[in-house]
């Protein structure tokens, strides 16, 4: 019997999967040539001005509601912005990131249609194109096919990437990644195909609303803190597991790529900081090492599951795990 058989039959639901073997593993020989064409490489991106003046206009609004949720709002209402917080994120954590562009585990329609909810409320792009963005950004990590590649600076990789036309690179590479599993998901088209008017409901109109009819609610303060500051504060937190997550931190899982281990991010972003883990074993459902207190997407995962939501969770082996850990102590004992 083997390692994958024996795990495998112990934990029943779970399914480990080698390191090679892994949907989205990095295309380490097309990076390093990229990153040598690179260096000749004058394009200079576009500035999306309607994008800065969008993105000015969210600041502002998030700075009066961070006003109102501390001095005006209601204590209802600062729970529900938080409540918020954590449902959009699942959108983002559990829905765009790990079930759809990670094929790390497989749901059932109303684990589907909660995280598609839950998505448009985050409003960062329909599903299909988040998840071919974040394949670009797997199989070319910090190349110019990456949307958020860190080589371009410290913001580009945080917010900059979103105001600026995108890398000619990004289309031609995108262009090629087979995303038929995701047009193949009636929900993901549904989305698609109305992703404005749900941005507006989802985002903007209900959660605005909640707080005025169940608990009186001035409607500005609604407005301005569970849906502006809300939003703004999310997008934040997934931008740091772009930009921090791949500088401030320590690298136990490859010490070659840029993703870290940060326990911060992995709190503000309900589980995603364990980065350099996620880039070595991309197909992970669990993102990380880290106990559920500091990885609420995996609780939430094992909830769907134990509803029978989710089935087919992958996991990496952890013999695996540790020999791929050993192998980096020694390199980093060899070096120094």
């Amino acid at each position: 019997m083997t390692m994958t058989e024996t795990v495998t039959e112990q934990k029943g639901k779970q399914k480990t999967v080698p390191i090679e073997e892994q949907f989205l593993a990095a295309d380490l020989d097309e990076v390093a040539k990229m990153q040598e064409s690179a260096k000749t490489d004058d394009f200079k991106a576009d500035i999306v001005w309607r994008n800065v003046l969008l993105f000015v206009a969210l600041h502002f609004g998030a700075l009066v509601g961070l006003y109102q949720l501390i001095f005006v709002a209601k204590w209802a209402t600062v729970g529900f912005t938080l409540f918020g917080w954590i449902f959009s994120g699942l959108g983002i954590t559990a829905g765009a990131h790990r079930l759809w562009a990670h094929r790390s585990y497989k749901a059932r329609w109303p684990a589907r249609l909660i995280l598609m909810i839950a998505n448009s409320m985050a409003f960062q792009n329909d599903v299909i194109e988040w998840a071919r963005d974040h394949r670009c950004h797997h199989k070319w990590t910090d190349t110019a096919a990456d949307p958020h590649n860190t080589n371009r600076g410290m913001f580009f990789s945080h917010m900059g990437w979103l105001l600026v036309r995108k890398h000619p690179e990004i289309r031609r590479r995108g262009a090629k990644l087979d995303l038929s599993d995701l047009f193949n998901d009636p929900i993901l088209r549904f989305q698609r195909r109305f992703y404005l008017p749900l941005v507006a409901v989802c985002c903007f109109v209900v959660p605005t609303a909640i707080p005025v009819y169940l608990w009186g609610e001035n409607a500005l303060v609604s407005f301005y803190t569970a849906a502006i500051f809300r939003y703004c504060f999310s997008l934040h937190l997934t931008w740091l597991i772009n930009s921090a997550a791949h500088r401030f931190g320590y690298r136990p899982y490859d010490a070659s790529i840029s993703p870290v281990e940060s326990l911060w991010t992995a709190i503000g972003a309900l589980g995603e900081g364990g980065h350099n883990y996620h880039h070595t074993f991309p197909q992970d459902y669990r993102t990380s090492e880290y106990s559920l207190s500091a990885n609420w997407t995996k609780l939430i995962i094992d909830v769907f599951a134990a509803m029978g939501w989710v089935y087919d969770r992958k996991v990496v082996a952890e013999e695996i795990i540790a020999r791929q850990k050993a192998k980096q102590e020694n390199e980093h004992h060899h070096h120094h």
